[in-house]
This record gives structure tokens, C-alpha cells and sequence, in this order.
């Protein structure tokens, strides 16, 4: 195997000013943070499909799709940064995380849940505005074209033998196109969507709020039977939905219900202070005016 040594050094170097910053080694304080870049998700009307796994007689079925309306939110345009999360670190309110390969302006990986949501407390007191994960819900919303939910079989050919289940989600698996380079890419790597959410879908999948949940239905009405609940694992969204427990900082470890595992786990965050509420007031507002007449008052 051939070492780049010039590559060596330049990661080595890199690695060194961010445990800098994390130590708080040569300055007296961090600099302030900058703003993070939100998009605007507008609100809509989705068919969703149910996250966590359902059975009926035992075999699991495919989830329910339930049409539902979003609100609109501000999302984060980038994945939360390695920068900008060793200022957390700094501040000693978030852990060190297991950081997969050092370079400027790549989101943070190596993050689990409970570091997630730390961030997201840290952060909003460091701001001054209200900030916490996605639900499931609002990140299939954001992904936009880019969402992929589950990719993977949920219907076994032969419900008595659950093996051929296993065996064709084997196959699937092994067809799933991986990169060929797992390592976190600098912001916009892999573009836009359509909203211009950046990067969604890429080699990072990201944390939800949304708890996991094990559902029995009864065969004939799809009726509810049995439904628990499990919010020691969340649902991540990315190239598919994946369910991890909160712990979980490596996606290769395991903890997938279904699916390639993650390469790489971290997370965006959406305001929750609202602050889309005062422009949706006022464009109300003004179509009331509009279709009252009293535009020229």
C-alpha cells in the first residue's frame, strides 16, 4: 500500500487545529458563532410512509402511508459542521466525537443521538433562537426527491418461511450501489435538491427525533392490534431510513432494523422558535386585505 506522505502531514496538521479549538489551545475564547444558512420548506401535503416495523400473523408488511400536512419550517441548508460542533465541544457541552478523517468544512460524524440533541441545546442558548432535530416527517419534507424511505423488502415471498425474506434482502443489500470513498465529504459535495437543501441523502445519514416503533395489524382491516413504542432507537434518514439506537455513534456497528448500514452518522437541525409564523401572518394578512378590497387603505 502507497502512503502519501504529503496527504499525511496535511490531515495531521488539520487534526491538530481542531483539537486546538476544542481545548481552547492559543486563544482565550472561540470566536463567535456565525449564522447558520436555513432554507424555507413551504408547507405541503405528503403521503408518509410509516416508520418502524409492522407485522401482521408474525411476517412483517409493508407500513401504512398516511397523508398528512407540514407547516412550514426552516431547515438547516448544511449538515452541522466539524467546526462547528468542536465549539460546543470547547464550551464543554458536547463530547468529543469519534471523528471518521480530518478536513475543512465536512459535516461532523462519529455523533450519536444524545450528541445530537446536546448540540442542539448548546446551540439554541448560543444563538439566542430555538433549535432541535427533525421529526422523520419534516426530514422526508426537506429531502424532497432525494427521499428513498425504505429501500428494502418489507413483504417475505413465502410468509411461512421467513428465511426467503432474508435471503432476498441478502440480495438487495449486496446490489445497493455504496461509494467508493465512505470518508465525509466538504459541504455541497452532492449538491442540492430541488429546495436546495444541500447534500441530503449523500454518505451521511441523519438523525430524527422520531422514535421506533414495532406495530402488529390485524390481517384483513390493517386495524392496529398492537403498537410499542421504543425511543432508546431513532429513525435516521439518508440514501434509506435506517433505525439505530440512540447510543450509536458508528452506523457500521450495527442497529439497523433493515439495510446497508450508514457509513457515516450525523445530523441538521430545524428552527423551532417560530420563525416562519410572523411572514405566514402577514402574507394572510394581506390577502385578507386584498380580498376585502382595502388594498389603497
Amino acid at each position: 500500500m502507497t502512503v502519501n506522505l504529503s496527504k499525511l502531514a496535511g490531515g495531521a496538521a488539520a487534526l491538530l487545529v481542531v483539537l486546538a479549538m476544542w481545548t481552547g489551545a492559543g486563544r482565550e475564547r472561540a470566536p463567535p458563532l456565525a449564522p447558520a444558512a436555513t432554507i424555507l420548506v413551504a408547507s405541503t401535503l405528503v403521503d408518509y410512509p410509516q416508520p418502524g416495523e409492522y407485522l401482521s400473523g408474525g411476517n412483517p408488511v409493508s407500513p401504512p402511508v398516511e397523508k398528512l400536512e407540514v407547516p412550514e419550517f426552516l431547515i438547516m441548508k448544511h449538515q452541522v459542521g466539524l467546526i462547528e460542533y468542536g465549539r460546543c465541544v470547547a464550551a464543554g457541552a458536547c463530547n468529543t466525537p469519534d471523528v471518521y478523517g480530518i478536513a475543512d468544512n465536512v459535516p461532523v460524524t462519529g455523533v450519536n443521538w444524545n450528541d445530537a440533541e446536546a448540540y442542539a441545546r448548546w446551540y439554541s442558548q448560543a444563538t439566542g433562537t430555538a433549535w432541535r432535530l427533525p421529526t422523520a416527517l419534516e426530514a422526508m419534507v426537506a429531502a424532497a426527491e432525494r427521499f428513498t424511505g425504505e429501500v428494502f423488502s418489507a413483504v417475505a415471498g413465502d410468509p411461512g418461511n421467513p428465511a426467503v425474506r432474508w435471503l432476498r434482502l441478502y440480495r438487495e443489500e449486496a446490489a445497493f450501489k455504496r461509494p467508493v470513498d465512505p470518508r465525509p465529504r466538504p459541504h455541497g459535495s452532492f449538491g442540492p435538491n430541488s429546495l436546495g437543501v444541500e447534500d441530503f441523502a449523500g454518505n451521511v445519514w441523519e438523525w430524527t427525533s422520531t422514535c421506533y416503533k414495532r406495530v402488529t395489524v390485524e390481517a384483513a382491516t390493517g386495524d392496529t392490534l398492537e403498537s410499542v413504542e421504543n425511543c432508546g432507537v431513532r429513525v435516521l434518514e439518508g440514501k434509506h431510513r435506517a433505525y439505530m439506537s440512540s447510543f450509536v455513534r458508528d452506523g457500521k456497528s450495527g442497529g439497523c432494523a433493515v439495510g446497508t448500514p450508514p457509513e457515516n452518522l450525523g445530523f441538521r437541525l430545524v428552527r423551532s422558535d417560530g420563525a416562519t409564523v410572523v411572514p405566514a401572518a402577514r402574507r394572510t394578512f394581506r390577502r385578507v386585505v386584498a380580498f376585502l378590497g382595502l388594498a389603497s387603505a
